[in-house]
């Protein structure tokens, strides 16, 4: 049945769905239409709100391009591309092989989102070119998939800012800690609950052997080596270009930063975290800053979705927030609810929501003035209300290509290649995520 459901949807998407800009383009439509319709806004005004906020993710977008080239240049330097291997290799059968990176993005994506969607990518290109047979397709919607668990893992947005002090919401509601978000039994049984169902889920998905998909031997190529081998009369620039110990200069700077850092403030694992460890693993396995700079060229051309896409989402965002699009939204919901439908309700808007604002801390800024007062008139669960925003964001991340285009560009295929096993992950990972919230 879940192959037949999985099979209908790819169908459907093949048909249907748009380039990913072409689906931004469209969405930034319907968003005017409704804040014209549902919102006091003139005309004008809302257009220059779009404007005024198309830039507002920059700093975000860098971000993401980063983890993206950095990622990328981190797996192909050789000592990782053998540990990917060696964890390909224990898949023998493709449906292994779907398990095996389901199995794995999901947990590594519960450690750290992005390292998780980079590792994911690649684990899934590896074990396409060792288990012959695999739908390459549903390999890296295995990848994306287990981007479910992120919210409820180490890095999740909403939990980790609700925490924070100074966040939008400490004055009206107070901090919320993670022993009543991250650290309770609902979330525990949800994000182990994932991990333990997308595996599954991705071998049930698995088509027949007639309508397999294989990949395209172009894709698995292994990129010319950014390696350089000095000649006996290099001139002195060309020396300091292929210096070891600049790049080991670089990885100890960066490991007195974090060591410090950990020392004076903690444990932190952000995205610039992430970015800056494995900048400084790549340069250091790569040997040489040349050789480390020549594999994020050729990483780079990935980035141009990210690039291109995330301001027509960073408009969206802006317009509807500023609008108040998002609390009309947000108010449909709370305002039939009482304080047993209030997580599902909850959890339900920011699923809409999502649509407009891919981003976790996005959906606390847009959704936390609305969601928390109400639950807390409600004598609603706060963690848990707060838990609802964050699974609503993570949730319908399948059905929207925001965050897949990192994966896909590392993978080399478009987003109609893999929506209908998301939309369909989505739909059986929904009933994990409500059991959660009512079961404990």
């Amino acid at each position: 049945m879940i192959q037949r459901i999985s099979r209908f949807f790819t169908q459907v998407v093949h048909r249907v769905l748009p380039d990913p800009l072409i689906f931004a383009i469209f969405l930034t439509i319907a968003t005017f239409v409704l804040a014209f319709g549902l919102t006091p806004k003139a005309p004008v005004e809302l257009v220059m709100e779009w404007g005024s906020g198309f830039w507002n993710l920059l700093a975000f977008s860098m971000q993401m391009a980063m983890i993206l080239v950095t990622g990328h240049a981190l797996a192909s330097s050789g000592p990782v591309k053998r540990l990917l291997v060696a964890l390909a290799s224990s898949a023998r059968t493709p449906g292994q092989g779907v398990m095996l990176v389901a199995f794995c993005g999901s947990v590594a994506c519960a450690i750290n989102w992005g390292f998780g969607l980079v590792l994911g990518a690649m684990l899934a290109r590896e074990v396409a070119r060792r288990v012959k047979g695999t739908d390459y397709r549903l390999l890296v919607a295995s990848a994306y998939m287990g981007f479910l668990t992120w919210h409820g893992g180490l890095s999740g947005s909403v939990p980790l800012v609700a925490a924070t002090k100074g966040n939008p919401m400490e004055k009206t509601i107070g901090l919320i800690p993670v022993s009543h978000t991250l650290f309770t039994g609902y979330n525990a049984f949800i994000t182990f609950g994932l991990i333990v169902l997308l595996p599954i889920l991705a071998r049930l998905m698995m088509p027949k052997p007639e309508d397999v998909v294989a990949v395209d031997p172009a894709l698995l190529e292994d990129p010319p080596t950014v390696e350089r081998t000095l000649s006996p009369d290099a001139t002195l620039a060309e020396r300091l270009e292929e210096s070891r110990l600049l790049a080991i200069f670089v990885a100890l700077l960066v490991a007195v930063f974090l060591i410090v850092r950990t020392v004076q403030k903690g444990f932190v694992l952000d995205i610039d975290s992430v970015n800056l460890i494995f900048l400084a693993a790549g340069m250091v396995l790569h040997k040489t800053p040349m050789a480390y700079a020549r594999a994020v060229g050729a990483a780079a051309k990935g980035t141009a979705g990210i690039l291109i896409q995330f301001p027509f989402y960073a408009g969206i965002q802006a317009l509807m927030d500023h609008s108040g699009l998002a609390g009309v939204i947000t108010g449909w919901f709370v305002h039939i609810a009482n304080a047993y439908t209030f997580p599902l309700l909850a959890f339900l808007s920011s699923a809409v929501i999502n649509f407009a604002v891919p981003s976790g801390g996005g959906h606390w800024v847009v959704q936390g003035p609305f969601v928390m007062p109400a639950a807390q008139a409600l004598h609603a669960d706060l963690g848990k209300a707060a838990m609802a925003i964050a699974y609503g964001e993570a949730w319908t991340n399948m059905a929207q290509p925001f965050w897949a285009l990192p994966a896909l560009a590392i993978a080399g295929l478009g987003v109609r290649d893999i929506m209908g096993y998301c939309v369909t992950a989505l739909l059986f990972s929904g009933v994990v995520f409500v059991a959660g919230l009512y079961l404990f």
